[in-house]
């Protein structure tokens, strides 16, 4: 499947053919550079691993290094995409121009992360009465029972850690493909903090063309 690793760089709108003002996401491909490749005859299917970003000689270990062939410089972050319908060779670099048959993608991301919050703000608890003398305002409220069995059960909603999670947006529209600048834009928000780096592949539930 059709794949790149991209930096999310912001939001922004545009006019699309209608004269329709179109919000969009703007993403930046840098060059993604073929790391390995799987075959069905070694290894029982086939992919691409596509690696973005040099990473610092002294950050690197023998190890580490080893997985790159020789011209290669180690990169930061590696992805590996299977069934890539792509032909390429270890050491070529990949742009956005191989998306420009899809015309909906889909985008995996991190979320951003919101630290420790309550269940009034990670899970919409309506709370309690705010009037003078009430002692019930943004507390979670009962969470187990009164008698038997004395415990509470799994997968019971209360405060904790709120945001950080992997997330795929699906069926994104493509709006428009720069190739001379290398940049995407697609219709709406997509998962992740700004300059972050998200996963766009050929939509999955939707035809390419």
């Amino acid at each position: 499947m059709l794949g790149l690793l991209a930096r999310k760089l912001g939001m922004t709108q545009i006019f699309d053919e209608e004269g329709s003002l179109v919000p969009v996401t703007v993403l930046r491909v840098d060059p993604n550079v073929v790391i390995f490749q799987m075959n069905e005859e070694e290894n029982g299917y086939s992919s691409v691993v596509l690696g973005v970003d040099d990473a610092k000689p002294n950050k690197i270990t023998k190890p580490y290094a080893g997985q790159f062939s020789e011209g290669i410089t180690p990169k930061k972050h590696m992805k590996e995409f299977r069934n890539f319908g792509k032909d390429c060779t270890i050491g070529d670099a990949l742009g956005v121009e191989i998306l420009e048959g899809c015309r909906y993608v889909d985008v995996q991301g991190v979320s951003k992360g919101k630290g420790f919050q309550g269940v009034v703000k990670r899970y919409g608890f309506g709370g309690g009465r705010k009037t003078h003398g009430s002692k019930f305002h943004r507390e979670p409220g009962s969470t187990g029972q009164s008698t038997y069995p004395h415990k509470t059960f799994k997968n019971v909603k209360l405060p904790g850690r709120m945001g950080r999670e992997q997330i795929t947006t699906l069926n994104i529209r493509v709006v428009k493909i720069d190739v001379e600048k290398q940049l995407l834009l697609i219709r709406g928000a997509v998962p992740g903090v700004n300059k972050g780096l998200v996963v766009v592949r050929a939509a999955v539930k939707k035809q390419r063309a």
